[in-house]
Formats: C-alpha cells, structure tokens, sequence
C-alpha cells in the first residue's frame, strides 16, 4: 500500500505543475508605413510579468492598474532592453514614447504597449526577452511589410534573430516547414492534458480484464495492435478538426475547449478504473481527438501564421505533433509491456496513476469551464 500511495503522490506532485496549459508566450507585431515609419505592438503576459518583476505590490492576489501603472518604466525598460531592430540604414530609433493598455488573450490578461520608430523599412530583429528567467519562453514575431506581405517566426534563446526579406517577402518554405514542425513537438510535450489523455488510453492496451481483474496481456503482438489503432485514430481525428478550426470552417470559444479537453482526461482515466470501453478503446481516441484537435488549432493560429505559408505552417505544425507523439509511445510502450505482469504496474501505475489523472483533470476542468483560474491567468481586475 505504502508504495501505492507513493505512486499516487509521485503522478500528482509530476503533474501538479501543468495547471497551465499554455506555455510563456508573448506576441510582437512589426508593421512598415509608406512613410520610414515602424509601428510596433508587443503583448506580454502579465503572469510573466509578475513573475520577473512582481507586480503585485501588496501581495492581495490582485493585480489593479494602478500597481500595474506604478511598474510601466520598469516594465519598458526591461521589454525595449531586450529587443534589437536592426534596419538596412542603421538602428531603428523610438519615434516617441510607448502607450499602454491591456488586452484579454485565450490564457488571460497581457499588457499591450504600442510605439513607433523611424526606421527605413523592416527591420532585422534581435529578441531575448525574458532569456535568462525562463529559457522557455517565446517571441511570437510577425513583420508586415508596407505591401502587406508578412514573415513569422518563433523566436526565444536557442533562436534569437529574424532577419527581415529585404527581397520581397518569399518565404522559406523548407525553414517553414521545420520551423512549425518543432512547434508542434514543443506544444505536445508541453501540453500536459493531451499527454495524460494519450496516457489514459495506452495505459490499459497491455492489460486485459478477467473475472479476477486485471492481468498482463500474453501475446505482446495484440497490444501493440491495441496501440497502433488508438494513436492512428487520435492523429486522424485531430488532424480533421485542426486543419477545419486553422481554416476558419469552424470556430469554438477557446474556454469551452480548454473545458472540453480536460473533460476527456476525466472520462479517459475513470474508464480505467470503472471500464466502460473496454474494447474499442481507439473509438474514445477518435471520438475525443476531435476534440484536442481544437486545442492543437488555438496554439497553432496564435503562432500568427502569415497567409502565404498557411499550408506548409499546418503541415509542418501537425507533423510535429505526430513526431512528439510517437516518441512519447516510444518511451510508454516497453516499459509497460515489461512491467505488465507486476502488481507495481497494475495496481500503481495502472490504477493509482488513473485516479491521480483522473483527479487533477477534474480540477482542471472546474478551473476552466468556471473561469476560476488563478487572477494572471483568468484575467486583470
């Protein structure tokens, strides 16, 4: 028993971070005149923020704009310290002072600051905000040229530069591809909800139930079918409904996906412990794809795809998404398949580890669907 509980502590306490589901984000626009003029628009999220600076002077869990207002300069001095625009003719210089407001994204409040430059053209861009406090963290970058034509790129401390298309805006389409493709790894990796989803079902494909309960499967071969079938329907369903949510053939309110998605978490690991499918399971991976495909699609428009690289953006973002989840059934599958047979895996791992999914998923899920969200994620008061 003692083990038992140390499994369940173990899964909780891994997963107990993952609260948030989105990832450290923020979003630059660079937009070219006809004029040499450079507009920018920056959205930085206030939990970022908070996390580097602490905004939150007196620690009540609120965050007011007069708090907000009382860090503005700290707040631009460290954004503009961290970010190079490097044009043909030499440095792009402020053309005034920033302004400043606040903006509701899926995952909760950003500062938006807005300032011009003089500046001949697009220029290069030199990002490393927040580089050294959170390698993790990135810098969604669109540069709108005065033609209308657009380059993005993901950019953070691995890859910290964008060189603007001084030769009409092509696009790389190989650099694309990759670029997006690692994105669609990052983001099932980081997406803890889609992981434990995956987990639930694959958990029980080298199980079967009998009149004594579970046991280990004998013939390895049939679960390796069992897992085939349930990732190939989890990638085709999600495949559907994010290329149809990417194209804007059909449109969710993020929070009620988010809700959704955990929801499936939910209902994945209480069917390990009270078996509804028990045969079929790929029919819940296909029927409950539909719905994580939703959620790949939010991470993947708020990447600001430009028009022109839509497709291989997606195709590179929805391969990326496979490779990530291939290599996590990779890691699964033997381990499971040689520890099957103990009471470790099945009464642990198998059963506690359900309850544990089942139970973070569940709040979750009451975080989401109620809006109840810690303040920096739910929104600015």
């Amino acid at each position: 028993m003692n083990r038992l509980l140390f499994a369940f502590a173990l899964l909780l306490g891994l997963a107990a971070p993952a609260a948030a589901h989105k990832a450290s984000d923020s979003y630059l626009t660079l937009r070219a005149g006809a004029d040499p003029r450079l507009q920018l628009r920056w959205d930085i999220a206030l939990r970022d923020l908070d996390n580097q600076l602490g905004l939150d002077g007196n620690d009540d869990g609120q965050l007011s704009w007069g708090e907000l207002r009382e860090q503005l300069g700290a707040i631009d001095a460290l954004a503009f310290a961290s970010l190079g625009l490097h044009g043909g003719a030499g440095d792009c210089t402020p053309a005034g002072p920033p302004e400043h407001r606040i903006d509701n994204h899926s995952d909760g409040a950003y500062l938006v600051i807005e300032r011009g430059y003089a500046c001949a053209g697009l220029p290069d861009v030199d990002y490393r905000l927040f580089a050294l406090a959170d390698p993790s963290h990135r810098g969604i970058v669109r540069l709108i040229a005065a033609d209308g034509s657009e380059r993005s790129a993901v950019l953070g401390p691995a890859s910290p530069r964008l060189l603007a298309d001084r030769a009409g805006g092509k696009t790389d389409g190989l650099a694309t591809l990759l670029q997006f493709g690692r994105e669609g790894m990052t983001h099932i990796w980081r997406g803890y909800d889609h992981v434990l989803f995956l987990l639930c079902l694959l958990l029980g494909s080298v199980l079967v139930r009998g009149a004594d309960g579970w046991r280990g499967v004998t013939e390895p071969r049939a679960a390796l079918v069992d897992v085939l079938k349930i990732v190939t329907a989890f990638t085709v369903a999600h495949s559907v409904t994010l290329t149809l949510a990417v194209l804007g053939w059909i449109a969710l309110p993020s929070r009620l996906v988010e809700s959704a998605i955990a929801l499936t978490v939910v209902l994945a690991a209480l069917n390990n412990l009270w078996p509804v499918v028990r045969r079929g399971r790929w029919t819940a991976a296909f029927g409950f794809g539909l719905i994580h495909g939703f959620g790949f699609a939010t991470a993947l428009r708020e990447l600001g795809l430009a028009p022109g690289a839509l497709a291989l953006s997606l195709a590179g973002f929805n391969g990326g998404v496979e490779v990530g989840q291939l290599a996590i059934v990779a890691g699964f599958f033997p381990l499971a398949l040689l520890l099957r047979h103990g009471r470790f895996y099945r009464r642990g791992v198998f059963g506690a580890g359900s309850a544990a999914i089942a139970l973070l998923a569940a709040l979750w899920f009451v975080e989401r669907a109620f809006d109840l969200a810690p303040w920096l994620a739910a929104g600015f008061v």
